[in-house]
């Protein structure tokens, strides 16, 4: 008799849980909301929005919009960001179309650097943000720009790829040509940069040590960044260095090793069900194609990657004569095998005061030197349409590096004309090897009126010049490159040249007028920028040295340049704290 009790009980205890488990789940309300800057509206990218009491939490997009499910609607939503004064929300109780956050207290008090001089941030005008070292990426960072990925709102860094080196696509507020560049201006120290390719380097930033770097300023809309013209019609980002600290010798030493591999490859086809296809629904002669190795071609090209990076720094005074030297040492694997980088940096900063604090002098000096060898790029889309059912190897001939291709004696190089060629082959036979060297530097000197302590005198003088140099060789049996006879391969060079100048001088007044709760400062000045690239032209060579014919270039090199002259001023002026005007 228990038994049939037990028995019908069963179904109604069941039925019981699962309806509180569907008055649990419907319980559950998703609440969606963009949280903003108070200051101009943008979106705030990677604020956390975490339901109080719990470990329950998500972070905003890149547009500052927010999606997460909560207990009730009186359930409380914890809201914070960097720079920014915490926030609690409940859900019933406000609108979350759109939660502004109020910019801290301390950091409106702070003083940034903003194009030729510095202001108070509660005196901006513009769309300004400062991200310090305290606030970056760590990690295995090996370009700039990737200490600042998904720290400032509006602003997008996206990796080019897994190539040591290979650095980012910054894009400030999106874009603003379909044809031109879209790429902001980049002032380093006072010195703006030149964006394009050195030759031989990955990317142009990667030349620049990121540990040497103390901060960013990032000028995103036209009011902040029209000090510098057409040239900052993408926005502006400041980079900052490091400083001497003017006290007790200090000594810093850093390592960073990693080790990188792809976490997830190409879903293909094995061996055994590329074999099993072909032998379903092939030709007699295809099923004759078809080998007995089962061969991972992804697995054959990628490797598990390592890197290292180490710096040490010194800096301290001598007698009021702060100063700061750093070398670092980077050397980095790629995913892709034969990718390879190898860096080495030294920066040498001095920074003195003079003349009873009235003049001011910043001596910056930094040069980097690379070697890098490229991966042929060719082969990560070889080994995703190769036959795995092939060897990587093959004694079938002595040509061709030993490795295995499609071959077809009825054809003058004897490889097949239309297939691929061997992955590892591609790889292991080009010698793409790159050594570019860039150095940046300036002395800059600022003055302040010994009759008139609010008049500012500023002159920097600085220059940019770098060197890429390379070669590319291909085995003459190589197959991707393989001419009947022994001509047949690369061997070529390249060469490039860069000599970028500086002179910038400007006078600056600022003043306090206590009596009518205002201040106002103004500025003009005048820039002279020059930038010029030499570029070297050369023929074209078989691996073993003969020329290509028609391969010899119309002139043995070129030399574009253009110089930039511009007059530029700025006034701003601020009454009770609370109006403000920037011209």
């Amino acid at each position: 008799m228990s038994k049939n009790i037990i028995a019908k009980s069963k179904p109604i205890c069941v039925w019981i849980l699962s309806l509180l488990f569907t008055f649990a789940a419907a319980a559950q309300v998703n609440i969606r909301g963009k949280i903003t800057d108070s200051r101009d509206g943008s979106g705030l990218a990677g604020a956390s929005v975490i339901v109080k009491g719990t470990k329950s939490g998500t972070q905003t997009a890149a547009d500052g919009t927010f999606s997460i499910d909560v207990p009730s609607k009186s359930s409380i939503l914890v809201i914070s960001a960097v720079n920014f004064t915490r926030q609690e929300v409940t859900v019933g109780a406000q609108s979350l179309s759109s939660i502004s956050l109020q910019p801290s207290i301390s950091t409106l008090t702070d003083v940034v650097i903003i194009g030729y001089g510095s202001t108070r941030k509660k005196d901006l005008t513009g769309a300004v943000a400062t991200v310090s070292s305290k606030d970056f990426q760590k990690g295995n960072i090996t370009t700039p720009e990737q200490l600042i990925a998904g720290k400032v709102a509006g602003v997008s860094v996206i990796s080019n790829g897994g190539q040591p080196g290979q650095g980012s696509t910054i894009r400030i507020r999106g874009g603003s040509s379909l044809n031109a560049s879209n790429d902001p201006l980049i002032v380093i120290d006072g010195v703006p940069l030149d964006n394009d390719k050195v030759s031989g380097a990955s990317n142009p930033l990667s030349l620049i040590n990121p540990n040497d770097i103390e901060s960013f300023t990032i000028l995103k809309d036209a009011s902040a960044a029209a000090i510098y013209g057409t040239r900052a019609s993408n926005g502006v980002i400041i980079i900052t260095t490091k400083k001497g600290n003017g006290g007790k010798l200090k000594v810093a030493l850093s390592s960073v090793n990693s080790l990188s591999k792809i976490i997830k490859e190409v879903d293909i086809l094995s061996a055994d069900q590329f074999r099993s296809i072909v032998n379903a629904k092939g030709t007699t002669a295809q099923k004759a194609m078809l080998g007995s190795s089962n061969t991972d071609w992804q697995n054959e090209i990628y490797q598990t990657a390592f890197a290292t990076e180490n710096n040490i720094s010194i800096s301290g005074g001598i007698k009021k004569l702060p100063y700061r030297i750093s070398l670092g040492y980077l050397s980095q694997d790629g995913v892709l095998r034969t990718d390879h980088l190898q860096k080495t940096s030294l920066a040498f900063v001095l920074n003195p005061v003079l003349f009873d604090n009235h003049l001011k002098i910043d001596i910056n000096l930094k040069g980097t030197t690379e070697e890098t060898r490229f991966g042929n790029q060719g082969a990560i889309g070889g080994a995703v349409s190769f036959d795995p059912t092939q060897p990587v190897y093959s004694n079938k001939t002595n040509r061709f590096g030993g490795y295995f291709e499609w071959l077809d004696s009825s054809t003058t190089t004897g490889l097949t004309a239309l297939a691929g060629r061997n992955p590892l082959g591609l790889l292991n036979q080009r010698f793409d090897r790159g050594k570019p060297q860039r150095s940046i530097g300036n002395i800059q000197l600022d003055y302040k009126f010994h009759f008139l302590p609010e008049l500012h005198a500023n002159l920097n003088l600085g220059y940019d010049v770098s060197k890429g140099t390379g070669t590319i060789f291909v085995s003459d049996s190589a197959a991707s490159d393989y001419i009947a006879g022994g001509k047949g391969g690369l061997n070529n060079n390249y060469k490039q040249t860069k000599q970028n100048s500086l002179l910038e001088f400007y006078l600056s007044y600022a003043k306090e007028l206590s009596s009518i709760k205002s201040r106002f400062d103004v500025l003009a000045g005048y820039s002279y920028n020059d930038y010029q690239t030499k570029n070297y032209n050369f023929a074209n060579y078989y691996a073993n040295g003969t020329k290509q014919p028609n391969s010899d270039p119309t002139f043995a090199f070129d030399i574009p340049e253009h110089t930039l002259l511009s007059y530029f001023g700025r006034a701003n002026f601020t009454y009770n704290d609370k109006y403000l005007l920037t011209g």
